[in-house]
């Protein structure tokens, strides 16, 4: 195996917001025997309750302490999500049906993400990558797509001492389970494992408090899950759309 291999709780990286997807994926890496490490990111978004909400998911989860990194996406970051841009409602026509790609978009985030992702798991000699991306029900996001997994993965075995000096290849592997679903089929199978879906946050725009807003493409996508896979939302919305 390349590099020295400490003892960690840990045996996988999980990029994770405290939003839905991320904790569905967290489930879906206990259930097949993983103890993955939550990685989450503080860059400049308009607030911090994700946070906290995913520290309260790796607790229930019986996972360790979220690891928490800073980027400055505020000095260089062009999104709805970043500053005092107005966070956008929902398009009429529903988020996926969408061609362009929205404000909410912040540059390369899924990117540097992955690349944080992969040298934490290198300083700890882990190799599993899990990422809660999705390229149906999803935002219109080019890096949710597969072929950017594909290609991620590529520059990960090329560009890192772990990945380029492997006997066995391809070195890392990015694990992203719901790539292909449904956000229903997301919120059945988070239901099936037993995950506390009462506990996620995916909305953009949420109060001080973490209220949802209700207007966003990520709630909207959420409200709309919950219907179609016909299990109660147990999320409280600002508003009522």
């Amino acid at each position: 195996m390349p590099g020295s291999t400490p003892p960690n709780s840990f045996d996988s990286i999980a990029l994770a917001s405290g939003g839905l997807d991320s904790t569905t994926v967290l489930a879906i890496a206990i259930s097949e025997g993983f103890s993955p490490l939550p990685l989450t990111f503080r860059y400049g978004q308009k607030h911090s309750i994700e946070t906290a909400r995913l520290e309260q998911i790796a607790a229930a989860m019986g996972l360790s302490a979220p690891l928490v990194l800073e980027l400055p996406y505020e000095h260089f970051g062009q999104s709805a999500l970043l500053g005092s841009t107005p966070i956008p409602p929902e398009p009429q026509q529903g988020a996926s049906a969408r061609q362009e790609i929205p404000s909410t978009y912040v540059p390369a985030r899924n990117l540097v993400f992955l690349s944080m992702a992969v040298a934490v798991a290198e300083s700890h000699g882990v190799r599993d990558i899990w990422i809660g991306v999705n390229a149906l029900d999803y935002s219109g996001y080019p890096d949710c797509r597969p072929e950017f997994l594909e290609a991620f993965l590529s520059a990960a075995n090329l560009g890192t001492r772990d990945g380029s000096t492997a006997a066995q290849e391809p070195w890392w592997r990015i694990r992203a389970p719901l790539v292909e679903m449904t956000k229903a089929q997301i919120i059945q199978r988070a239901t099936e494992l037993g995950a506390d879906l009462s506990l996620t946050l995916s909305c953009y725009d949420p109060d001080p408090e973490g209220l949802a807003c209700g207007r966003c493409d990520s709630c909207g996508l959420r409200r709309r899950g919950f219907e179609e896979a016909s299990i109660p939302d147990p999320t409280s919305y600002q508003f009522d759309c």
